[in-house]
C-alpha cells in the first residue's frame, strides 16, 4: 500500500471543480495516502447543511442547465453523485478544514455548516503544517 500524504486547497463552490478535488482526494485515499482538504471562500458554501450539490458549473453552466445535462452524463456513466463522493471520502478517513478568517468574511457561521463531516475549523497556519508534511498538493 502506498503511503504519504495529500493536501487540497479547494476554494472554489463549482460542481465541477469539487467533483475534481473528491475524485482526486478518494483516489488518494484508496492508495493508502492521508488527504486533507482546506475549504475556503466559496468552497466554504458548498459545506453548508444540504449545500454539496448547489453550485453552478465553472463553464457552460447555461443558467443551470449545463449542470442538470452533466449530471445526466454522469449518472448515465455510472459516476457516483457528489453527495456519494462527499460520503465516501470522510468514511474513508479524509480530512476536511473550514478556514474560520474566510467564514467570518463570507458571513458562514458554524453552526450554517455540516459539523458531521468538519474535522476542524482553523486558520491558515493548520493548511501550511499540512501542506508542509505533504507529498501532493493542489489548489482546486
Amino acid at each position: 500500500m502506498m503511503s504519504g500524504k495529500a493536501t487540497l486547497i479547494v476554494a472554489s463552490g463549482e460542481h465541477d471543480k469539487l467533483y475534481s478535488a473528491f475524485i482526486i482526494g478518494n483516489g488518494a485515499l484508496a492508495m493508502g495516502m492521508e488527504v486533507s482538504m482546506y475549504f475556503t471562500f466559496w468552497s466554504l458554501e458548498r459545506l453548508k447543511k444540504k449545500g454539496i450539490n448547489k453550485g453552478p458549473l465553472s463553464k457552460m453552466n447555461f443558467l443551470g442547465l449545463g449542470k442538470l445535462f452533466l449530471k445526466w452524463k454522469m449518472k448515465k456513466a455510472n459516476v457516483r453523485t457528489l453527495d456519494k463522493m462527499l460520503d465516501d471520502y470522510v468514511e474513508l478517513g479524509g480530512k476536511i478544514f473550514a478556514c474560520d478568517m474566510t467564514m467570518g468574511i463570507m458571513g458562514i457561521n458554524r453552526e450554517d455548516l455540516r459539523d458531521d463531516i468538519i474535522t476542524e475549523y482553523c486558520a491558515v497556519g493548520t493548511y501550511v503544517k499540512e501542506a508542509r508534511e505533504s507529498e501532493i498538493t493542489l489548489y482546486l
